[in-house]
């Protein structure tokens, strides 16, 4: 596994990210936390919710047994706790309030990979030369993408719609709209890639990103995320949000 972070072209770094590898007796998790810009204390937000889940999944470490019963249970509940620190610091410190950030959390033990995701923050697999988002998109990018396929919208109105990152759901100590937390674990195959990231990368297209994997699968994870954030800084988009990505090499046991 291999980690990046960078502030991309913004005046602060919003995005936190905290992992640990898998190991015999340690869950596999990668937590990314995405402060909301343009509001008060991002860093501050995605602080708290980063830490607050990553100490609840690293907790489970000295009981396995019971934590792999039911995983889903424990990525939510490690969110809406987070959701409620977040409530709490913003009322006890004024300017904090209305902070806010997204979450995109996972666990892999067994080969199998669960999530909780809250916000826009992707989870790619990419798997024989194919990539995929698993996670569910809280924006009104997928609304915005109907209309562009039903003919509504030019595929440039569609790109540029000043509605297409307004989340629809998102942790901000109050009630969470939705969490996407599928029950049952996607399991990994020998050669998959897991990219667990802010909305950062997708700067870069899907396209662009399954090309980037193409040409470096045989690759160590931390060249593959060289690579990634190499293909970011040569856009050289003047409003590249923050990056925190992690990158994942597949291969059981």
């Amino acid at each position: 596994m291999a980690t990046t972070t960078h502030q991309g072209a913004r005046d602060y770094q919003e995005d936190a990210l905290l992992s640990q590898a898998a190991g015999p007796d340690v869950l596999g998790s990668v937590v990314v936390a995405d402060g909301l810009g343009g509001h008060a204390a991002g860093d501050v937000a995605s602080g708290i919710v980063s830490a607050e889940v990553f100490r609840q999944i690293t907790a489970q470490n000295s009981d396995l047994l019971a934590c792999k019963a039911d995983i889903p249970a424990l990525l939510t509940t490690a969110a809406r706790t987070a959701n409620t620190q977040v409530g709490v610091h913003a009322k006890a410190h004024a300017e904090t309030y209305g902070m806010g950030s997204t979450l995109l959390a996972t666990i892999i033990v067994d080969n199998a990979l669960s999530w909780a995701s809250i916000g826009d923050s992707p989870l790619y697999l990419y798997r024989d030369g194919a990539l995929q988002q698993l996670s569910a998109t809280h924006s009104m990018a997928p609304q915005i993408d109907m209309l562009v396929k039903i003919g509504a919208l030019s595929e440039q109105e569609g790109r540029d719609h000043p509605s297409r990152h307004t989340l629809t759901s998102v942790i901000r100590g109050r009630d969470i709209k939705a969490i996407d937390c599928p029950k049952t674990p996607t399991m990994l195959c020998d050669g998959d890639i897991v990219i667990v990231s802010s909305d950062g990368l997708q700067y870069l297209s899907d396209p662009q990103i399954s090309d980037i994997l193409d040409a470096t699968s045989q690759q160590s994870a931390q060249k593959i995320a060289d690579a990634l954030l190499a293909a970011l800084e040569n856009l050289g988009d003047p409003e590249q949000d923050n990056i925190a990505f992690a990158v994942i090499k597949c291969a059981r046991d």
